[in-house]
């Protein structure tokens, strides 16, 4: 059976886009460059051997095999977050640029939130998850008040401590706040955010987050259905098209659920990767990025072993990260296409549209289908 494997490494980009300066990113941005670069080197043979450096201008001393095709793609999509870029790469084309909230939401929609949930919030701007939750963590768990940020990306997040609003309680704050956000205030994603702890030991977020994003438009899921998404993968598409697996919620997580996938009679898997972003390159950790690449190339070697020469396997991501910025942002990058028994090898040309990662995918099951671009 022919079988198409798509691996996102959330976050790692491969170079600034040419239209970096105008999402907020002047600085010239490369994940994957700046992260190796700044440690000195990143061990990680099984990535150098698919080219995963080499496309971001790296001088790594290993060649990537001849086997692989390598090469960047670069976002057309109004955006440089996950729904976005896993959107584009099954086609769908956001043209607009989704509502962001710089100086937080507007007061009337947090009365009619407020109104609707049947209590006071917190917070109401941009800010990053661990910083919020040391900022208003001890007065949330005084007063019960949920905290209600978001950041540069179009996000309406709500945080609460596990042990003061019930976790199944904050995923129903978020499906009314995902019902009641529309056009104009039609945000890409209601995020909920646990955390426990305390002030004097520190606050720290849980895997319980749930993300709830508006419906995507029909897209290559849905002409193939029944697709294996592992991480926040289905969660991006409102889980239209996906099989029901148990929801993981970290790297080591998403390879053990990989692997029951490849045992599976599965067409398309679809996994998210998602460390990278989440608990490094969104804290400027640069040494816990380079060290979580290196640990992700035992993965992707695992992953080259199980596969067959019928499978297609594709190691890409949704948007940059990097962790060098001077913001803890995403950043507008290209971002790596590395493929394993696709229909060419070697060093690939830049390309416009991560949406030739969906093609990559529908040739190889051979499935008629076409992006909206």
């Amino acid at each position: 059976m022919r079988r198409a494997i798509v691996v996102v490494l959330d976050g790692c980009g491969a170079g600034f886009a040419p239209d970096a300066a105008g999402f907020g990113d002047p600085h010239e941005p490369n994940t994957i460059a700046r992260t190796w670069n700044a440690v000195g080197g990143i061990h990680a043979p099984t990535l150098s051997e698919l080219g995963f450096f080499t496309v971001a201008g790296v001088q790594d001393p290993a060649p990537p095999r001849s086997d692989v095709a390598y090469g960047r793609l670069r976002e057309i999509s109004m955006g440089k977050d996950s729904v976005t870029g896993h959107w584009e790469m099954m086609g769908i084309h956001t043209a607009k640029p989704a509502p962001t909230y710089p100086d937080g939401f507007p007061i009337q929609l947090i009365k009619a939130f407020e109104s609707k949930i049947g209590t006071q919030t917190l917070g109401n701007k941009p800010a990053s998850g661990t910083q919020i939750i040391a900022e208003l963590g001890q007065l949330h768990v005084d007063t019960g008040f949920p905290i209600v940020y978001t950041s540069a990306d179009s996000v309406f997040q709500i945080a609460c401590h596990e042990q003061v609003v019930a976790v199944e309680t904050l995923y129903e704050w978020c499906r009314i706040a995902r019902e009641m956000l529309v056009d104009p205030d039609d945000v890409q994603r209601v995020i909920a955010r646990p955390f426990v702890g305390t002030q004097q030991e520190g606050f720290k977020r849980t895997e319980n987050r749930k993300d709830f994003p508006i419906p995507p438009r029909t897209n290559l899921v849905d002409a193939i259905g029944d697709v294996y998404g592992i991480g926040v993968v289905p969660e991006l598409f409102n889980k239209r098209g996906f099989r029901e697996v148990v929801r993981t919620q970290n790297n080591s997580e998403h390879a053990q659920m990989l692997w029951r996938a490849l045992d599976s009679d599965a067409r398309f898997i679809f996994v998210n990767f998602e460390d990278f972003d989440m608990l490094y390159g969104h804290r400027n950790d640069v040494e816990g990025f380079a060290k979580c690449l290196e640990t992700f190339d035992g993965t992707a070697a695992e992953i080259l072993r199980k596969i067959s020469s019928e499978d297609l396997v594709v190691f890409t991501a949704d948007h940059g990260n990097d962790p060098t910025d001077v913001s803890t942002d995403h950043t507008r990058e290209y971002v790596p296409c590395c493929v394993v028994n696709g229909p060419l090898s070697g060093r690939q040309p830049d390309k416009g549209g991560m949406w030739h990662v969906g093609k990559l995918v529908a040739d190889h099951l051979g499935i008629d289908w076409k992006p909206e671009f």
